[in-house]
């Protein structure tokens, strides 16, 4: 066989070995930080504090799968004193009948709801937050997209963690929870569960610090001292930009302990694809050499790259073998730790990571985006930025294009 087809292999095998090594750990991770959700939540129970008042803010587009369910998870909150700020920006959005249906259900919860057709910029989601903002009551601020689940402590966790000597941000990890159990939804929950998660684990284990944009809960001072929602709404990536100002003021972002689940409603694969092609020319135009190395987190694409290379050689299908064996291991653990089995896809991983890297190969050329009905261009950020481990690049902007 000739030397570089051999030569190729074996990088392959290298990077398809890195990743097994990043997703085992980062699962093992992940499993930790369940741990010690569990133990938060054993101190939050025999804690009799004064908890102060939060406002949150809750941005719709639509009745989206699951939203019900979402949404009254804010409602059912395990906090004294706090208000829900709804926001849209058509008054025949059909996210309003579901709202009066929880206000119905819950009349102890004081709810705002702003319905305002302003726009500031690409960003809608920032936009509709800036029409919400008069309405916000309370100090500390709690922005959560309107497809997250969230635990009945979560804002008991999101708090404390905010009450942190030098912390300016808190956000939250979040797994994905398919709508209707289709096997669609399953490979979507799939990348976020198998690859994106661990990948987010090991780059915190490393010291990265990151926003996630399914939760993002600062002090209002915090905000205005940034220069508002206003400085993020030119962004699409409004939950990276917004670790970025927070990181340049000295500040920390942590990670409450506390897991949120987003809904994965797509119905078709052509819908999934899209959606994820939309989330990979976000995260490579404002982090295009952080996004080329999270290619690591596809050890299956690698190691059946390495058989190309050197289909008669015994290793190549040895290791085919036992990056399987590893990814169905690493899933299994995820699915444990995140209370979200995905029984479906465990024959399908190989074709997992093949979508994820032909995702990322068609994500390499076009810096515009369809997103809520039109189409957006990503601006690279042209400040100095700090560089990027693989994965929590892809982490910060999931959300913002998401939502």
């Amino acid at each position: 066989m000739p030397l570089p087809l051999t030569i190729a292999a074996s990088v392959c095998a290298l990077v398809s070995a890195a990743g097994n090594l990043q997703a085992l750990t980062g699962a093992l991770l992940l499993a930790r930080f369940r741990r010690t959700e569990r133990h938060a939540d054993e101190a939050l129970c025999l804690s009799d504090r004064t908890w102060p008042f939060v406002t949150v803010m809750k941005p719709l587009h639509g009745n989206e799968p699951l939203l019900e369910d979402a949404l009254e998870s804010v409602f059912t909150q395990d906090y004294p004193d706090f208000q829900i700020v709804f926001g849209v920006q058509d008054a025949e959005d059909t996210a309003l009948a579901v709202i009066e249906r929880l206000r119905v259900r819950h009349p102890q919860v004081p709810v705002s709801v702003v319905i305002d057709p302003r726009e500031y910029g690409p960003n809608r989601k920032v936009g509709n937050l800036m029409n919400m903002y008069g309405k916000v009551r309370h100090d500390i601020i709690v922005i959560s997209d309107s497809d997250i689940h969230a635990s009945p402590g979560y804002l008991r966790h999101v708090v404390t963690s905010l009450e942190e000597q030098g912390t300016g941000l808190v956000t939250t990890l979040y797994a994905g929870r398919p709508a209707a159990g289709t096997l669609v939804q399953q490979l979507g929950a799939c990348q976020i569960n198998h690859n994106f998660l661990p990948g987010v684990m090991m780059s915190r284990f490393l010291g990265r610090q990151d926003c996630l944009g399914a939760t993002m809960a600062l002090r209002r001072k915090t905000l205005e001292e940034i220069g508002g929602l206003e400085a993020l709404v030119d962004h699409v990536a409004d939950d990276a930009e917004l670790g970025q100002l927070i990181r340049a003021r000295g500040e920390n972002i942590v990670i409450a302990p506390t897991l949120t689940h987003t809904t994965v409603g797509e119905h078709s694969l052509g819908e999934l694809l899209a959606h994820e092609l939309r989330w990979g020319r976000t995260v490579k135009n404002v982090a295009p050499v952080g996004y080329g190395l999270s290619s690591i987190q596809l050890p299956l694409f690698w190691a059946v790259t390495a058989v190309l290379f050197r289909p008669n050689a015994w290793w190549t299908w040895l290791l085919l073998l036992l990056t399987w064996l590893l990814r169905a291991i690493g899933s299994r653990i995820m699915d444990r730790a995140t209370d979200c089995p995905l029984p479906s896809v465990i024959p399908l991983l190989v074709i997992r990571d093949w979508l994820s890297a032909a995702i990322m190969v068609g994500s390499a050329r076009g810096s515009r985006v369809a997103w809520r009905g039109r189409t957006v261009h990503i601006a690279r950020r042209k400040r100095n930025s700090v560089s990027c481990a693989p994965s929590l690049q892809a982490g910060a902007t999931r959300k913002s294009v998401r939502s």
